[in-house]
C-alpha cells in the first residue's frame, strides 16, 4: 500500500480534477488505480511520490513493460503520473515534476473495428430474436437500436434516464464524459422499439409498486450497485447476440457498434463536424479516424471490384 502521504497527494489530486475538469467516474478510477500502483512501487522500495525523482518515474515505466502492459496502458501511466506532479508543483508540495519531460511508449495507431451494414442487421435480428421472455426481447431490441442509431458510449447508453425518452421523443438529452450534455437524433426503428419497451417495462414497474417495491429512474433498470444495467451485463449480452448472429464475438463489442455507427454515417455522406457532434468528441481530431477506416474501404473496393483489377 501507498505510504500515507502519497495516499493523501493521490485523492487531494483526483477530488481537485473531479471539481476542476468534471471527470467521468470511470476515468477518475482509471487514474486512481494508475497512481495508487506506481506510489506502491515506490514504497517497496523504501520511497513516497514526495521524494521521487526521474530515475524513479523511468524504472517504474520500465517495470510496466517488464510485465507486458500494452503501450496504451503504459501511455495511460505515464499521463497520469506526469498530470499528478504537475499538480504537486502547482500546490507547492515539489518543486519539480520529475516526469515532465519523459517519453512515453505512445498509443498504438490501429484503426477502430467497425462492422459492415449487413452484420449489423443480423446483429438487430438476432437480439429480437434471443430473450427467453417478450420482456427480454424487447429490452434487447431497445438497447441495440439505441446503441447503433444513436452511438451512444455504453456508459451512457445504459445510465439513461427513463424521462429522457418519455412521449416519443425524436431527439434525446444525453449526458456524456465530464457531465457534457448533448442532443442525439432516434430513427424510427429505434423509436419503434423504445415505445415497445417502454409499455413492456411501465407493466412490470407499475407492478412492482403495487408490491412494495420503488420505481426505477432508468430505462433499463438493473441489479447492479446503480441500480441500472451494468457495463459488464451488457458487454456479455453483446457477446451472445453476435454468437447467434454467426458473428465471431471478438469482432463484436458496444464500441465496435459506436464505430460501425460512426463509419456508416461517414459512408453515407454525413458531415464530420457532424458526426464529432453525436459522438460526444471534444476535437474533430478524434473523429476524423473514420476517414481512415473509409479511405480503407474505398481502396478494398477499388481493388476488388474495378474490372482491370479483376482482370489483373
Amino acid at each position: 500500500m501507498p505510504d500515507p502521504e502519497s495516499s493523501r497527494w493521490i485523492s487531494t489530486f483526483l477530488d481537485a480534477r473531479a471539481a476542476d475538469l468534471g471527470a467521468a467516474r470511470n476515468t477518475q478510477l482509471a487514474y486512481g488505480r494508475d497512481l495508487v500502483d506506481f506510489a506502491d512501487w515506490l514504497n517497496r522500495r523504501g520511497a513516497g511520490l514526495a521524494g521521487a525523482d526521474r530515475a524513479a518515474v523511468e524504472d517504474y515505466l520500465v517495470a510496466c513493460d517488464a510485465q507486458g502492459l500494452s503501450k496504451a496502458t503504459r501511455a495511460r501511466r505515464l499521463s497520469s503520473i506526469r498530470q499528478l506532479y504537475r499538480f504537486a508543483f502547482e500546490e507547492g508540495w515539489r518543486g519539480d515534476n520529475p516526469a515532465l519531460r519523459l517519453t512515453g511508449p505512445g498509443k498504438a495507431q490501429g484503426l477502430p473495428r467497425t462492422l459492415s451494414e449487413a452484420e449489423v442487421a443480423r446483429l438487430m435480428e438476432a437480439a429480437r430474436s434471443r430473450g427467453r421472455t417478450e420482456a427480454d426481447r424487447l429490452r434487447d431490441a431497445a438497447l441495440f437500436e439505441l446503441l447503433y442509431a444513436t452511438g451512444l458510449r455504453v456508459s451512457e447508453l445504459v445510465g439513461l434516464p427513463v424521462a429522457a425518452v418519455r412521449g416519443d421523443p425524436r431527439m434525446i438529452l444525453v449526458k456524456g464524459k465530464g457531465d457534457k450534455e448533448r442532443m442525439v437524433p432516434l430513427s424510427t426503428p429505434a423509436r419503434a422499439a423504445l415505445a415497445a419497451w417502454l409499455a413492456e417495462r411501465d407493466r412490470a414497474e407499475e407492478a412492482a409498486r403495487q408490491a412494495g417495491r420503488p420505481a426505477s429512474r432508468f430505462l433499463f433498470p438493473g441489479e447492479g450497485r446503480e441500480g441500472h444495467l451494468t457495463r459488464q451485463y451488457f458487454h456479455a449480452l453483446v457477446k451472445d447476440v453476435a454468437v447467434r448472429a454467426g458473428l465471431s464475438p471478438a469482432r463484436v463489442t458496444p464500441h465496435v457498434l459506436r464505430h460501425a455507427f460512426a463509419t456508416h454515417l461517414l459512408a453515407n455522406g454525413a458531415d464530420l463536424r457532424v458526426i464529432q457532434t453525436l459522438l460526444g468528441h471534444a476535437d474533430v481530431a478524434t473523429t476524423e479516424i473514420y476517414t481512415h477506416v473509409l479511405d480503407d474501404h474505398l481502396k478494398d473496393l477499388v481493388l476488388t471490384r474495378h474490372p482491370l483489377a479483376r482482370k489483373g
